[in-house]
């Protein structure tokens, strides 16, 4: 059985934790940094005019980059076995099916609308389809009693598909394959092309990065009405599960592809080798790309980004001082992490000033160059503070969630929520978020529960696999 990374997992772990935080901390009434900056507070309209990021904005991209990681560590023992591109293929196939189903199904089941004095059937409904997401994307590690679980998997479907097209949805409307978790629906669309893509480049990692020229190149030429790359762009065989507009994520995931990679090349230095990595400089590397992510969401938020392209250099520098003194194969690693972070986080910081200012929404080239180039330095102040031997039970709990991220997802909404409309939990987490102080913890507990229940699940081996 291949061994997991932990550094990887706690970056995935991360930002499933954050992305949960983000959605349940009160509206309104915090800092404008504690939202999306688009969105910013009281009214949270959305204004694209406004540039500038927050750390919620960093949640997406950071699950992105892992999901680009976790494709060769998947992988890479079918290339080894010579597996050809069919069986490649139906693994990639497989996954969009499930993550486009998971998209449409979690999607309706938060927006299941029937009548007001009807409400605790509502909820009990939607914690049923949280029952059935476990039979669903339950997968055990072993073989056992396969036929059965089958059996109990497919049953679990058609009852999902009984559901949808049974009950009615928000605005008393039914099912609509236009109705979808966008969220779920991109992870989808780079499932299915991530994989494809560092299938065909996995010798050729410059194959893979020349593709993401031409992605810009459509992107950027659709701009141009009646040119033949804005029909591309336009075009979709199933305009409810695809669309070019999603690839633009690639500028993400590819280059956690590499990483990926990198960390698979390493893999053995994760583990026994941990007591001999310099622990106060390993600490020194994780605290200086830390630095650099911190200043970054500072700075560019409150477009201070002069200093912040100068601080950026500044830090840079100092980590590769610090890299250079790690001893190789370790050192090695570090150095390709720091390369490719710096390269992404300067690239996007000399776009920061095209389309407008760096954002989320509408996502701009900046965006995707600053937040990939900011998870290669996360990882990299991940994987050093695990070798520090300081924090390590935090990764390690970190990872539990990264695990299995899909339980965090949607144990918020499908099961926290409803329980807490079922009995009097609804009427304290609304008082606590109409105070700042108490409107923030409300977020952490919430967050707290939904991570409890996530490795509670973890720990038993009940992982929901796509």
């Amino acid at each position: 059985m291949q061994q997991r990374n932990i550094s990887l997992d706690a970056l995935r772990g991360l930002a499933i934790l954050a992305m949960v935080l983000s959605s349940s901390i009160a509206f309104g009434i915090l800092p404008a940094w504690m939202y999306h900056a688009q969105e910013p507070p009281p009214a949270h309209a959305f204004m694209p005019q406004l540039p500038g990021i927050t750390w919620v904005d960093l949640v997406f991209p950071f699950f992105l980059f892992s999901m680009g990681a976790a494709i060769p560590l998947a992988l890479h023992r079918k290339a080894k076995e010579g597996a050809g591109l069919l069986s490649v293929l139906s693994i990639a196939a497989r996954r969009y099916a499930l993550l486009a189903f998971f998209a449409l199904f979690t999607w309706h089941a938060r927006n299941i609308a029937l009548a007001k004095d009807l409400e605790p059937t509502t909820c009990l409904l939607q914690v049923a389809a949280f029952v059935l997401l476990c039979f669903q994307l339950y997968r055990p590690a072993g073989p056992q009693h396969s036929a059965s679980r089958m059996a109990v998997k497919v049953a679990a479907f058609l009852l999902a598909a009984v559901m949808l097209y049974l009950l009615p949805f928000k605005g008393g409307k039914g099912f609509s394959l236009y109705n979808s978790d966008i969220i779920l629906l991109v992870l989808a669309n780079m499932a299915f092309f991530g994989t494809i893509v560092w299938w065909y480049t996995r010798h050729h990692a410059w194959w893979r990065l020349g593709i993401l020229p031409f992605v810009m190149a459509v992107l950027l030429a659709s701009k141009e009405p009646g040119s033949w790359t804005a029909s591309l762009f336009q075009w979709s065989p199933l305009p409810w599960l695809y669309k070019f507009y999603y690839l633009k994520y690639l500028f993400i995931l590819v280059p956690g592809t590499l990483s990926g990679e990198w960390l698979l090349q390493y893999n053995s230095l994760t583990g026994a080798a941990a007591e001999n990595a310099a622990p106060r400089r390993m600490g020194r590397i994780a605290a200086l790309a830390l630095a650099v992510i911190v200043t970054n969401v500072i700075c560019l938020f409150g477009r201070h980004l002069l200093s912040n392209l100068a601080l950026s250099v500044v830090f840079c520098c100092g980590l590769y001082l610090e890299v250079r003194k790690v001893a190789h194969p370790r050192g090695a690693l570090l150095l390709r992490f720091l390369q490719a972070g710096t390269y992404l986080l300067l690239l996007g910081l000399f776009f920061e000033g095209y389309e407008g200012g760096i954002k989320k929404d509408p996502s701009t080239f900046s965006y995707y160059l600053v937040t990939g180039g900011l998870a290669f330095f996360m990882l990299t102040a991940f994987y050093c503070w695990q070798l520090t031997g300081v924090g390590t039970a935090i990764l390690r709990y970190l990872s539990l969630n990264g695990r299995n991220p899909m339980v965090a997802y949607v144990t918020g909404n499908l099961l926290l929520l409803p329980l807490l409309r079922l009995s009097d939990g609804m009427s304290l987490y609304s008082d606590m978020q109409q105070h700042v102080f108490t409107g923030f913890l409300s977020g952490v507990l919430f967050t707290a529960i939904v991570s409890g229940v996530t490795v509670f699940f973890t720990k038993r081996g009940w992982m929901w696999k796509t």
